[in-house]
């Protein structure tokens, strides 16, 4: 019995269908030899190997290990560097909504590092988890597609594939933070920018926002694009700032280790404008000026993960692929609200 098989991009990665079609056999031959069945003649099994050979087909293991299997009590949670603070909180949110159904959360922390993201991800999945959450990098995630278990993207989306997603918004909390310098009547606004191809750059978005609403044409020279999200490389374009004959009278800092570069920076220069941070962080209430910050619920960010995730993975929840936004919050402490001039002021020896 002959097979009709659809056509195939030629630019496309080489699937099963392709080998079938090059070596002259059925899908299901081509599928017991590259996994390593028996009912196949040695001949036929050849020209399957030889068409793979041809072709350079790979077997998408990732894919292979997220067929459903047995049932699990466990999920799986790929997200970036733990001592994150930002990063932490979302594991322990989500561990505390798994464990009241009776889930356990198994951890892969990776780190802009698409295949380092995959390995890790394949790893996870080969334990038979009931759903992935994943704090996704910028490749692409289109091996997830079909892959027989729920998928929740947490803090942005992901390439490739249509899937769940709970994040911040980045775009409106960047506009808060720009707008409310902007009321204080401050027009150099430096904004200080980590690396992402996602977060930061609608926190930029925001930024842009808030300056055309109010008329104002943006000053490039301070769209500081850092090239490590490090407290260090912020304190160092803070300093570059500060110490230009016409520096800006604020500074938005775009994620929690930027703005704390900000502050050291401006202890050694001894000026005083105005910071707003994006992100709560611990103390920052009980600075000498308490610092003012754009805030979202990171935990609850973590919370819904986790809550949607349990209920694909139940069946409870069949809805289309659905997006959560959580709103953020501008909390006044005082650095924000500093007026322009004091930017050219010197603190008292």
């Amino acid at each position: 019995m002959s097979e009709t098989f659809p056509t195939v991009p030629e630019a496309s990665r080489p699937t099963m269908i392709d080998v079938a079609r090059r070596a002259g056999v059925g899908l299901g031959t081509v599928s017991r030899v590259v996994n390593g069945g028996h009912g196949v003649r040695d001949e036929t099994a050849q020209r399957v190997r030889t068409a793979i050979a041809e072709l350079g087909f790979q077997r998408n293991e990732v894919a292979r290990a997220l067929r459903p299997g047995k049932k699990s009590s466990s999920l799986a949670l790929v997200l970036g560097d733990l001592t994150n603070p930002f990063y932490a909180t979302i594991a322990k949110a989500s561990l505390e909504v798994a464990g009241q159904s009776g889930f356990a959360v198994v951890l892969g922390s990776v780190d802009e590092d698409p295949e380092g993201e995959k390995r890790a991800i394949q790893e996870l999945v080969s334990r038979q988890v009931a759903g992935l959450m994943i704090v996704p990098d910028q490749g692409d995630h289109s091996f997830l597609a079909g892959a027989g278990v729920p998928v929740v993207f947490v803090d942005r989306p992901a390439h490739g594939i249509e899937a769940d997603i709970v994040m911040v918004d980045n775009e409106g909390g960047g506009r808060l933070a720009t707008e409310h310098l902007l009321n204080q009547g401050h027009e150099r606004i430096a904004i200080l920018l980590a690396p992402s191809y996602y977060t930061t750059g609608r926190r930029l978005r925001g930024y842009r926002r808030a300056y055309r609403s109010a008329g104002i044409d943006v000053d490039e020279s301070l769209v500081v694009q850092l090239p490590e999200g490090t407290a260090e490389a912020a304190e160092k374009a803070t300093l570059e700032l500060m110490l230009q004959p016409d520096p800006p009278t604020a500074v938005f800092a775009s994620t929690n280790f930027l703005t704390e570069g900000v502050l050291r920076a401006l202890q050694e220069v001894g000026t005083e404008p105005a910071v707003v941070g994006f992100d709560d962080f611990r103390l920052a209430d009980m600075l000498p000026t308490p610092v003012t910050v754009v805030a979202s619920d990171i935990a609850e960010l973590g919370r819904n993960a986790a809550q949607l995730l349990l209920d694909r993975a139940s069946g409870t929840d069949t809805r289309p692929a659905q997006r959560i936004v959580l709103p953020c919050a501008l909390i006044q402490r005082g650095s924000g609200e500093r007026p322009p001039d004091s930017a050219t002021k010197r603190k008292a020896p």
